[in-house]
């Protein structure tokens, strides 16, 4: 289980650790702040700025999606994001291969913090 902070998520982000299977992320978001946040998981661009040759880390099954509304998500194959709404939510992602550590990088904005498990 890997936990990730408000300052770690927000703007460039942070790396993500190796995913495997069915995980589940979890979000909380402050109650001082209202309104809706964002998260977004993205695979890291390649050297010229593109996913030419990049793997393809979003693909996967998008689930059990609970106080988060399901069809706020959007995804590419290299890239995912989901508003977070007040009171925070989860959803469980199963990727299609592995997720190498590093590969994709985790975002969110207003407060939002993520656990992984």
């Amino acid at each position: 289980m890997a936990a990730y902070t408000a300052e770690q998520l927000r703007g460039a982000g942070t790396p993500t650790e190796a995913l495997a299977g069915n995980k589940t992320f979890t979000f909380t978001k402050p109650a001082s702040i209202s309104g809706s946040a964002y998260f977004t998981i993205e695979t890291v661009r390649n050297y010229s700025g593109s996913y030419a040759g990049q793997p393809t880390n979003a693909l996967g099954a998008y689930t059990n999606f609970t106080s988060i509304d399901v069809d706020t998500l959007v995804t590419s194959s290299y890239i995912a994001s989901v508003v977070v709404p007040d009171g925070g939510g989860s959803f469980q992602f199963n990727p299609t291969t592995n997720i190498a550590v590093s590969s994709s990088m985790l975002r969110a904005t207003d407060g939002v913090t993520l656990t992984i498990s």
